[in-house]
This record gives structure tokens, sequence and C-alpha cells, in this order.
């Protein structure tokens, strides 16, 4: 009965997660731009967003007359873009653009319209068209090389980058970086699509020898922590203690972790870095254990 159960949930649950990517709610979002060395490179720092909340103020969903409600782009929920200078190691805000004007020919571009946006916002900040962005103390990644993880929307991690470090608007370091790290006898994680394959190869050689005790047909968020191996594994439902307390049958929980840990113990990846720091990255996997022990990946 708990199987059927979760068999129509897990159907379910595609359905749904089908009609989110239909109607785009959590659609990729269009970058910010950055002028640096000669180049217009895309960036995902919201430098904006971040002056807004510094002086408490929010757009509603409506800044300058650019409104998702009205038939903006699910692709540029903020309604504009910006975009950015380096000039003699200080940061500059340069242009507000309404959404897509960057994609089309540059003579299109609302130049006018920019310049009464920045004067709206910043008023006498305004210097030579531009405003210098001394409230901006953060890292800005510029990507360099392949794209090894993106979220959907906004966050990604490429091969390298070059960070830049600002402290109120001044650059004050620039470093090129390796994100990626072959360890001997690593295994390959740069494609994020092959890794939850790999960790059910992993588990569908196991022994379930308390399959008529207990059931481990579940979803799980499998971490692969600093150092390339899996450092924690959780029932996707059950991640708090509270959660956990939850559970209908603790030492069915237990057995389950306790078990999938110990197969996976000497599994060790590569290493991926972000802005110099062990990206932690968690692997969503679902399994299904037939009455004769068999193991079946339901997460493809």
């Amino acid at each position: 009965m708990r199987r059927n159960i979760l068999h129509n949930y897990r159907i379910f649950l595609v359905i749904l997660f089908a009609m989110i990517s239909k109607f785009g709610f959590s659609s990729p979002q269009l970058p910010d731009y950055l002028i640096f060395k000669g180049d217009t490179i895309p960036v995902y720092n919201l430098i904006l967003e971040d002056y807004f909340r510094q002086i408490n103020q929010t757009d509603q969903g409506d800044l300058f007359g650019l409104k998702f409600r009205d038939g903006a782009s699910f692709n540029c929920w903020r309604g504009y873009q910006a975009v950015y200078e380096i000039d003699n190691d200080s940061l500059f805000l340069t242009h507000i653009l309404s959404c897509w004007e960057l994609n089309d020919n540059s003579d299109s571009l609302d130049i006018d319209e920019s310049n009464r946006r920045l004067k709206t916002i910043f008023s006498d900040k305004v210097n030579n068209g531009r405003v210098f962005i001394d409230w901006f103390t953060d890292k800005i990644s510029i990507p360099n090389g392949k794209l090894l993880r993106w979220d959907g929307v906004f966050y990604n991690i490429f091969e390298n980058e070059i960070l830049v470090s600002i402290d109120k608007g001044k650059v004050i370091e620039t470093m090129e970086l390796e994100n990626y790290e072959d360890k001997p006898n690593g295994i390959n994680r740069r494609f994020n699509d092959t890794i939850s394959s790999i960790i059910f190869n992993e588990l569908k050689n196991v022994k379930w020898r308390n399959i008529d005790i207990f059931d481990c047909s579940e979803s799980y968020l499998i971490t692969i922590g600093e150092k390339g191996k899996v450092s924690s594994v959780v029932m996707s439902e059950y991640q708090t203690k509270e959660q956990i307390n939850e559970f209908w049958d603790k030492r069915e929980y237990n057995y389950c972790i306790r078990k999938i840990k110990s197969e996976l113990k000497d599994l060790r990846f590569d290493i991926i870095n972000h802005q110099g720091k062990p990206y932690i990255e968690r692997v969503y996997i679902e399994i299904w254990i037939e009455d004769d022990g068999k193991i079946e990946n339901w997460t493809n």
C-alpha cells in the first residue's frame, strides 16, 4: 500500500515539475554586463539590487516603468539589465536598460532613457553619465572557460574565472583561478548530470538484506563535501532534526541512511571550487527497491 502511494506521489511530482518548467516560474535570468579591459562580460552579482536593499527601497515589481507583470519576459523578472564598467580600478554603473536591449543592435539602445533612470535614482551622484559604485564591497566573478555548474536561474561556476575583489567600489585585487581540480583516482565531476548515475551504479549491487523489515525506497539528497567525498546522506523529505523525528519508523530511517553512506564511503570525486573555495554539492537521487532486493533508479 505504501509503495502505491509513493508511486502515485512521484507521478504527481513529475507532472508538477513539468508544469513549472512549461510556465517558466524558475526561468534562467538575463545577466547584467561588465565592461572589463575592453570586453563586455556577463556577470551575476545584482549590484544595483544591493543598493536598493541598503537604502531600504523595494521596487514592488515596478522599477522605472519596467514591469514584470506587464508582459516582461520571465527571463528578466527585474524588468531591466544593468551595465557596469571597471575604469582606473574603480567600478561604475553606466547604463540601466530595458530587457533585451543589449541583444539588439547597439544603435537601438535608448541611452536617453537610461540616463533618465540613472538621474532618477542617483541624482547628483551621476557624473559624466555614470555612477561610482561606492556601496559595493564583494567579489565579481568573470567567467572564463567551460560552464561547470548552473542553478538554472542565475548562479554559475566556470572551469576558470577571474575574481575581482572590490572594496567600496575600488578594485583591491584581481586573481585568475582554476575551479576544477583533477584528483588521483578521482571520479570526473565536470558534468553534473552524470553524478546521480554514478551513485546509482554504486548502490544497484547492494544486498538489501532487511527488505522484509525496512523499505529504503525513497528520494535522497547526497552531499559531496569539500574533499570530494560523500559527507552526508538525508532523505529529501526529512532534512532537519524535527522532520527526522516525525519519520514514522526511526529504525528504518537510520538503517537506510547508514546503509547508503556505507556503500558510498569509498567514492572519491574531483574537486570543484568557486571563488577559491570548495563547492559543496547536493545530488538528488530516487531509488526503488523491488521485493527481490534489486534496485531501480527513479531519478532519470
